[in-house]
């Protein structure tokens, strides 16, 4: 199974989402896949851009589109981060939809020497591809150190089950696909009802009191079902469960220590790779007294920091520039 990959800016950087994309590279020859990086893509542009000048945040994600075509004639495209996954899919979808809208954003990309012909990449969330074309059973079969006695809560997020522009991959109110999974790995996988509600995206730097709010309700609910853990498969869920949950605490006076982790992390400890090859250890909460509990030895944080993968050196890219009089106005 071969496909191009989208890593994404989260991936790239950080203690935050680095270790989602080593555990990726830990499990790949496991699962016999290859994935080929898109060579010189650029940010997807989040989810705010759009917001504020249509025309160019299509052009942006328009260019990697055009790139993942040209790679090694690979039609699909996976895309480990939910963002990223929606932006990618949305830009096509609407670009297939809209040919005035393709029109425009083709000239922007001319500028560079690049078109795309909308539909021709399909791009796919990693979840997405593990379940549905390698499957639960052969994963199972590859399982050499059963998650058996770890209670964990599967979190979705909001943007991998919705709007979903190629077609549901699952149930977008209560998805379950991350449920069977960690359930093939060995895992007691606890009820999590808020399993596809909103992590608070970007809020914790808009708005700190909704963000910690939709942070709070995400993890007590797992510390009220008793969960070691939570498992996500965003890199944005990871940060903001993660990352903010000190300050969520601080914020309304509690306590809870719930460590989140990647479903990728999870796979690869069941086929006996080690927590330091998955970037384990690099997490905020520490995860240590959780995967103590079916024997998993974690490395000192300095030890467990991921070394960052060279990219070779090039210059910025220069925004697409559009005609004055094609120019989008500000969407509200």
């Amino acid at each position: 199974m071969r496909y191009s990959v989208f890593p994404g800016c989260s991936l790239e950087k950080g203690a935050i989402g680095y270790p989602y994309w080593q555990s990726i590279e830990a499990i790949l020859p496991h699962l016999g896949i290859e994935l080929v990086e898109v060579d010189d893509w650029n940010c997807c542009g989040a989810t705010e851009y759009i917001a504020l000048n249509r025309m160019a945040a299509y052009a942006l994600v328009a260019r990697t589109l055009a790139l993942a075509a040209k790679t090694d004639g690979l039609r699909e495209m996976v895309a480990p981060c939910s963002a990223c996954y929606l932006n990618l899919s949305k830009a096509d979808t609407y670009l297939t939809q809209d040919a005035v809208l393709a029109e425009k954003v083709n000239r922007a990309l001319a500028a560079g020497g690049l078109h795309y012909h909308p539909g021709s990449v399909k791009t796919r969330h990693f979840l997405d591809v593990i379940v549905n074309d390698v499957g639960y059973k052969k994963i199972a079969e590859k399982v050499t150190k059963s998650l058996k006695g770890l209670r964990i809560a599967p979190y979705y997020g909001c943007l991998i089950g919705r709007p979903a522009f190629y077609g549901q991959i699952d149930n977008p109110e209560y998805p379950v696909t991350l449920d069977k999974l960690l359930r093939a790995l060995g895992a007691e996988v606890v009820d999590y009802p808020v399993k596809a509600h909103c992590c608070g995206g970007h809020m914790t730097q808009i708005s700190e009191a909704t963000a910690f709010d939709l942070i709070r309700r995400l993890i007590k609910s797992a510390a009220d079902n008793q969960a070691d853990l939570i498992v996500t498969v965003c890199p944005m869920c990871q940060m903001n469960l993660d990352g903010f949950q000190n300050a969520m605490n601080r914020y309304f006076k509690t306590d809870y220590r719930i460590p989140v982790l990647y479903f990728t992390q999870m796979m690869g400890l069941a086929f006996g790779e080690s927590a330091r090859k998955l970037g384990i250890g690099t997490e905020i909460v520490d995860a240590r007294p959780a995967l103590a509990r079916i024997g998993v030895e974690v490395p000192p944080v300095e030890e467990a920091k991921p070394a960052r993968r060279a990219r070779r050196p090039k210059e910025a890219l220069p925004m697409p520039t559009m005609p004055e009089s094609e120019e989008e106005e500000v969407v509200v």
